[in-house]
């Protein structure tokens, strides 16, 4: 399955064969709706974080609203100072400028839906690193 179909647009779908290619000890992100895609008012990502891995920039904020709904595992995060565990189901709110960083300290990989909303500015980097 691939992650555009242009027989219809309103379709997503995770590409599993990229999925596989990846192996289970990386990270694997995949864009399901943004700028490229025609979104004006959200990005969503499916990502997959490997036992051991973790937000790439650290303890970071963002220009936007940031939301994981956590579909697999349990993912550890720390906001604003405070740190919990979002089991599989739990829906995670990182307001944007809140200092913010997840991570899989399980022993399986993490998956996670990844919604920014507003959609982010492709001019302005993404992340900025704190702390």
């Amino acid at each position: 399955m691939t992650a555009g179909n242009t027989a219809n647009p309103y379709l997503r779908r995770v590409d599993t064969d990229a999925l596989a290619a990846t192996g289970a000890g990386e990270r694997f992100s995949q864009n399901l709706i943004g700028q490229a895609t025609g979104a004006q008012s959200c990005h969503v990502d499916w990502i997959r974080t490997p036992a051991g891995g973790g937000s790439p920039a650290g303890l970071h904020v963002h220009e936007v609203d940031q939301v994981f709904w956590v579909l697999q595992g349990t993912m550890s995060i720390e906001v604003d100072g405070q740190e919990f565990d979002a089991p599989a189901g739990s829906l995670v709110v990182f307001p944007a400028g809140v200092p913010h960083r997840n991570w899989n300290a399980g022993s399986e990989p993490t998956v996670h839906l990844a919604v920014n909303t507003p959609a982010p500015d492709p001019a302005v980097p993404f992340a900025r690193t704190v702390g």
